[in-house]
């Protein structure tokens, strides 16, 4: 993951060996979080065009069982950060950096996610332990990354996909056993109703701070745990992408069918075990991982293969600085920066009906202008 404690000009060698396509989705996934939601549901509304609402209506997570768009946005994110793995610590170790040295690098980051993940949910209020939650999406994308990253590191290059691909799946599978077989006291093994099942209970049993809801928290035990498996496929992607000899083309299409083919898995699997994010299921692992990797294949083909890519720069901008933009979301009201720059105009010019979508899209733009000059001056927020 491309995330630096500090501001920091990226050199030019590191820059001429990014895959454009990895900032390029990454930005499209960010792009929601810096107001593509908001301006979806508000030009929804206004337009009253059937392809907008449908699309707005992808734009809600799903109280429990089942899939939108929207609930891909942090998987595929963690999905993106296995695949830059084998680009960063993998041209570390062909500089023959010392694995000790890489490994404390991999336990910094990991430790500096959980430590902004607990600010980001107001640990700095220093409350009691009972109505502080420690757990958090940076907090489970550090454990995920970290994981799949000591694995990446000490793994024999020749073994290195057999053993991606075989720990991968030895989780998912090894968490469906426990989902399925594991009973939970007075309710039973394989229940997956919001209150009774495994993960569940493992959290209000063993986690003595706050839950995220209270009975149960998406980024608890078990879900910490199984995240890594996204990290994995990602890394196997990754080390695909860049250390497998074939034509870029053909990479392309094997994403794509790969992609198609763990969805198909999913689907059939899931009429078994549902697709439940909060739980972070293995059929909601594979279902995302096989949406990530026909994003990736698409963004892989346009950008990198047909070398098309002058159009994502909007979407590469934003990904370049994705810890900045998630953090900021929480604690820069931006909002505010946006209404005193473009509220002038957007009233003056602009019908009441259209205030709502033109605010949202100020937001975006103000959010850009930001990172543009970042970009332009090539500082990024690194972890």
């Amino acid at each position: 993951m491309n995330s630096t404690s500090q501001l920091t000009p990226a050199p030019q060698k590191q820059q001429a060996s990014r895959l454009r396509s990895l900032d390029a989705l990454r930005g499209f996934d960010m792009f929601w979080i810096v107001g593509g939601e908001l301006l979806i549901h508000h030009l929804a509304r206004y337009t009253n065009w059937k392809w907008l609402k449908w699309l707005g209506s992808e734009l809600h997570h799903v109280n429990w069982e089942g899939f939108h768009f929207y609930d891909l946005i942090f998987p595929l994110f963690l999905f993106l950060a296995g695949v830059a793995i084998p680009y960063s610590i993998g041209r570390k170790m062909e500089l023959e950096i010392p694995k000790w040295k890489l490994s404390l690098s991999i336990l910094k980051r990991v430790a500096l996610l959980i430590l902004l993940g607990i600010i980001y949910n107001g640990g700095l209020a220093l409350k009691p332990l009972a109505e502080t939650r420690i757990c958090s999406v940076l907090g489970l994308i550090g454990i995920g990354y970290g994981c799949a990253a000591f694995i990446f590191l000490y793994t024999k290059p020749k073994y290195r996909i057999r053993i991606l691909s075989a720990s991968a799946l030895a989780i998912l599978l090894t968490y469906w056993a426990a989902l399925s077989w594991i009973p939970v006291p007075e309710v039973g093994a394989g229940i997956f109703t919001p209150h009774e099942n495994l993960a569940g209970y493992l959290d209000r049993t063993f986690l003595p701070w706050r839950l995220h809801d209270g009975f149960f928290d998406p980024e608890g035990l078990l879900p910490s745990f199984v995240a890594t498996a996204t990290a994995l496929m990602g890394a196997l992607t990754g080390h695909f992408l860049r250390n497998v000899e074939l034509k870029k083309f053909y990479k392309a299409a094997i994403m794509l069918a790969t992609g198609l083919l763990i969805l198909g898995i999913s689907h059939f699997w899931s009429m078994k075990l549902p697709i439940i994010k909060k739980m972070w299921t293995p059929t909601f692992m594979f279902h995302c991982a096989g949406w990530s990797l026909l994003f990736l294949s698409f963004f892989y083909f346009i950008i990198d293969v047909l070398r098309f890519w002058h159009w994502a720069f909007f979407f590469i901008v934003i990904g370049m600085n994705p810890i900045l933009i998630y953090l900021a979301t929480r604690m820069i009201p931006l909002e505010h920066t946006s209404q005193f720059l473009f509220n002038g105009i957007i009233h003056k010019f602009f019908d009441k009906p259209m205030h709502a979508w033109l605010g949202a899209l100020a937001y975006i733009i103000t959010w850009w202008l930001i990172l543009l000059y970042l970009h332009r001056k090539k500082c990024f927020i690194r972890i």
